[in-house]
């Protein structure tokens, strides 16, 4: 059984449900049936229902069993409203504005029903830039509690592959943060350590990534590795981390032994933190395209409750898949 077959069981069990705003895009109506019929998570739909179900039979897709909420129509829309500015006023929200909103913007629609408790989270950005689903996501829901800054990440799935967690790596930050910081590199080490443990149910052993290898280049990209992989320890006692490690000798035994040997994570990373987003995002997008891995994300951690991105050049299988991860981290917030 593949990784996320085993995700979808576990969905299963504890059916949560998830908001897709984005139903003007044929991606999204054809995952939408697939969900439904593998009984993978209960589905709210945000638009108006005629189009939706025009579009599902021009498609040739089941939707039976999708709620369908038109913020035009709903009963719902007033409590939104209030709630909406209730939760922005401090920023120059007025009641006006709010309304205008939840009626233009299907996201901060769909925000606000994870925020009313209506939906256990949501799932966009096929679309939608990243930006775009994030923003109403932290002016309404928030960073959760004790979490320093919110970061990207993919499940990557790599088949055949010895290495990792059967294959199955956590690789951050791949979507939000540029050019973290040290400090910040570290934090979004220790979330990544906890989304790998709720999402694949391992240990965490991660790697904090360079070209270099324990002092095997001189630049400022690797102090800052290093520095990051200091703070780590110093902040986070619990992680199970090194660095800095070139890829080959975080993932290979043979060449972990003469890098770095000693090390507990070199030769057994499963969780990859790369110094900057040029080199997470190339990276994630190499193994996806030359590895035939899959991939599932950007997912979006450190948001109070969960909302999760998606490429605009996803697929409908990665809508499916990102939506059953979704689901899961609902079942434990």
């Amino acid at each position: 059984m593949s990784y996320i077959d085993l995700i979808k069981e576990k969905a299963r069990q504890d059916k949560k449900t998830i908001v897709l705003p984005e139903c003007t895009d044929r991606r999204t109506l054809i995952a939408a049936s697939h969900i439904i019929e593998e009984g993978v998570a209960n589905l709210i739909l945000i638009g108006n229902e005629e189009k939706i179900m025009d579009g599902a039979g021009w498609l040739e897709v089941d939707l039976t069993g999708c709620q369908v909420v038109d913020p035009k129509a709903t009963d719902k829309l007033d409590h939104y409203v209030e709630l909406l500015y209730e939760t922005r006023k401090a920023k120059g929200m007025t009641m006006e504005k709010a309304r205008e909103l939840l009626l233009t913007d299907p996201l901060m629609f769909g925000v606000m029903m994870v925020k009313a408790n209506d939906a256990d989270g949501m799932v966009a950005g096929a679309c939608h830039a990243t930006a775009d689903v994030l923003r109403p996501s932290l002016q309404v829901l928030k960073t959760a509690p004790g979490v320093k800054l919110v970061s990207g990440f993919f499940i990557i799935d790599v088949p055949d592959c010895e290495y990792g967690h059967n294959g199955t790596f956590l690789f951050a930050d791949c979507g939000l943060n540029q050019d973290p910081t040290a400090e910040e590199l570290a934090a979004i080490a220790d979330t990544s350590a906890k989304s790998f443990k709720t999402l694949v149910g391992a240990k965490p052993m991660i790697a904090m990534l360079s070209h270099s290898t324990k002092g095997s280049a001189k630049h400022p990209l690797v102090d800052k590795v290093v520095e990051a992989t200091m703070i780590a320890k110093e902040q986070y006692p619990s992680l199970t981390i090194d660095g800095e490690l070139q890829t080959d000798a975080a993932l290979v035994p043979n060449v972990a032994k003469s890098k770095a040997p000693g090390s507990d994570v070199a030769g057994k990373a499963n969780v990859l933190i790369f110094p900057n987003l040029d080199a997470a995002n190339i990276g994630y997008k190499l193994v996806q395209r030359l590895g035939k891995a899959e991939a599932y994300g950007p997912m979006l951690q450190g948001i109070a409750k969960p909302v999760n991105d998606l490429s605009r050049g996803c697929d409908w299988q990665d809508i499916v898949g990102v939506v059953a991860l979704t689901a899961v981290q609902a079942q434990l917030a």
